[in-house]
């Protein structure tokens, strides 16, 4: 793994997000930003990944990632997400969500706007009460959070007040959301749940609810396809993958073993689905290979932390073939590799984006790998 490079960083992180690329841009990605937990003074940071004008001979960089500038920040950073190229926003574990805009002449960082209290379990207007937001998406101008609370919240980031807030939404923790089409959302719960909501609706219920069988499983993260938004992940705390197919059943498609604890994020390749990666609690990060080429590979299984699994076959026929839900038994096979060999604190937070993953962990480092499918 010499074409990953590690900065420590002095302070737990919670949360590593690449800052995203214009549209045309044909550059990998250059600046990340993190969020730190567990610390006194936890901080909002934005980093160089490194320097791209020290490419050797062969394209390797060299470098580590620097600091452009931080910010404090109230409470541990629960999720954060670009909302564009210079805003960044980020969930509290008071409750707060603050947009923060990054500014890239003078490189400071500057509290834009913020929503106290978004999340609370008693009364808004006290002085304490508040509830952890637990998750945050954008699709800009529209921001979407979840909580402790049970609530879910739709913030403009042009607008003062909440554009709609669902209080009851969830008896239980919502740990994380997603958008799966511009109206509607989907949300993971502490005892398992996926709801579907369509906030064109003005009722406050979900339009689906597909669930985990038997334990319950507390579902920490969740993910959708890029471009067949049908296709979601999520992972809980015992570890596992789940695949599911939301236009059928109500049960997840596959459920893969991974990790021996807690995932804490999922994220499909945004450009590349056949690729998916996770992290845990236990201290590893793994990359899920299901591109077609796999089964022309040699099997891994012997060699450096790689594994061969196989799919479980789902007995409906899909219309779509993609290799997460295929019944096509060539291509059930995934090659998985665990990127952190030797890593023993949790790995909380990872981000993927053209060429380049960076990851963060409670051992105070974050870590940049420029050359993922090397």
């Amino acid at each position: 793994m010499e074409d990953v490079s590690a900065k420590f960083v002095s302070q737990k992180i919670s949360r590593t997000r690449w800052r995203p690329l214009p549209a045309a841009a044909l550059q990998p990605p250059d600046l990340f930003a993190t969020g730190s937990w567990d610390n006194e003074d936890n901080r909002i940071s934005i980093w160089s990944a490194g320097d791209l004008g020290n490419a050797g001979l062969n394209g390797e960089y060299h470098g580590e990632p620097h600091l452009l500038c931080d910010i404090q920040h109230n409470g541990d950073v629960m999720d954060m997400q670009f909302l564009d190229q210079e805003r960044i926003v980020v969930a509290s574990s008071t409750g707060t969500v603050t947009i923060f805009r990054h500014h890239q002449n003078n490189q400071t960082l500057s509290a834009d706007h913020r929503w106290a209290k978004a999340h609370y379990h008693v009364d808004q207007d006290t002085s304490s009460g508040g509830a952890a937001c637990t998750g945050v998406v954008c699709n800009n101008p529209e921001i979407v959070t979840v909580g402790e609370d049970g609530r879910i919240n739709l913030f403009r980031a042009d607008q003062k007040d909440a554009v709609r807030t669902i209080d009851n939404a969830d008896s239980s923790t919502l740990h994380a959301v997603t958008f799966l089409r511009t109206t509607e959302i989907l949300t993971v719960n502490s005892i398992g749940q996926l709801k579907i909501w369509d906030l064109r609706q003005q009722r406050n219920e979900p339009s689906q609810i597909f669930s985990l069988a038997g334990d319950r499983v507390p579902l920490h993260c969740v993910d959708r396809h890029p471009n067949q938004q049908h296709i979601v992940a999520t992972g809980g705390q015992d570890g596992m993958l789940s695949i599911w197919d939301i236009r059928q059943g109500t049960m997840p498609v596959s459920l893969l073993n991974a990790h021996e604890a807690e995932m804490w994020e999922v994220h499909f390749h945004p450009s590349d689905p056949d690729h998916l990666f996770t992290c845990s609690e236990d201290g590893s990060l793994w990359h899920w290979d299901t591109s077609t080429n796999v089964s022309e590979k040699p099997s891994f299984l012997h060699q450096g932390g790689r594994s061969t699994a196989y799919l479980s076959h789902s007995t409906m026929n899909q219309s779509v073939v993609s290799a997460w839900l295929s019944n096509d038994p060539t291509k059930d096979r995934m090659e998985i590799t665990n990127l952190i060999p030797n890593q023993t604190l949790s790995v909380n937070s990872l981000d993927v984006l053209g060429p380049c993953l960076v990851y963060g962990t409670d051992a105070e480092a974050i870590y940049v790998n420029r050359q993922l499918f090397a």
